[in-house]
């Protein structure tokens, strides 16, 4: 099944593939910061408020069974807050996680984007990888590469945006690493994580894996830290920030 706010673009061959990088570097060039669009003045007053400077960190959450993407800032306190909710304009696919090169599925579970993995020089006017396959993904043998969050409102297994919404998600990114951040961690779910939308989709075959995402959605909302996120037994294993790795293996 796909889930898209413009269903005529189902027609559309695309893939993300198409995507692939044509200049991911560690350096932003002022070609690049040019492109990265701005941030819009009610979100600025809405990091005052939050008593948030804008080179914190930033988290990025996406859900899709409601179609949103959140991004979470830190504020001067150290915690992390909602800073503004994106609707997601179009994803392939259905709710799981991706597991093999051309099922269409967009990614679930925990990423990390560097720098190096946004392409303001993308066909879909703005990109970043969002680092699938990642420790997780590749202990299970999936495949798949090239999965983005961009522009376009099209894709093929990844998360389209409006160019005006990748724009200010770009420059809050872009912010976030000159402000010394090295990796922003993306959760991406396919609902909520709450035992109600658990309940309501128990019969599902992802439901372990679901819960297991639960554990770490849960651990966010209640430290309102990014959990350290390790991959142990073909397995996410969560714990606080600061913790010692659960094993050898990381995502």
């Amino acid at each position: 099944m796909v889930h898209s706010t413009m269903t005529f673009l189902r027609s559309v061959p695309f893939t993300c593939a198409m995507l692939a990088s044509l200049c991911l570097g560690g350096c932003v060039t002022e070609l690049e910061r040019a492109r990265a669009g701005s941030i819009y003045p009610a979100t600025l007053t809405r990091m005052d408020t939050k008593d948030m400077d804008r080179g914190a960190p930033i988290l990025v959450r996406v859900f899709k069974e409601s179609s949103e993407l959140e991004v979470w800032k830190q504020d001067r306190s150290g915690r992390y807050a909602l800073l503004k909710t994106y609707p997601v304009c179009y994803y392939s696919g259905g709710l799981g996680p991706k597991k093999a090169e051309g099922d269409h599925q967009a990614p679930e579970g925990f990423y990390d984007v560097k720098l190096g993995q946004m392409n303001p020089h993308s066909i879909e006017y703005l990109s970043f990888n969002v680092g699938y396959p990642n420790a997780y993904d590749k202990a299970l043998g999936r495949t798949g590469d090239s999965l983005m969050i961009h522009g376009g409102c099209r894709s093929v297994g990844c998360y389209a945006m409006t160019h005006d919404q990748i724009e200010e998600i770009y420059r809050l990114a872009y912010e976030a690493f000159a402000g010394g951040q090295t990796d922003v961690q993306l959760q991406a779910y396919p609902f909520r994580m709450n035992a109600a939308n658990l309940e309501a989709h128990k019969a599902d075959p992802n439901l372990p894996f679901w819960q297991m995402l639960k554990r770490g959605s849960d651990l966010f909302e209640a430290t309102a830290q990014p959990p350290r996120v390790d991959v142990c037994d073909q397995a996410y294993v969560f714990g606080p920030a600061d913790a010692p790795a659960a094993c050898t293996v990381r995502t």
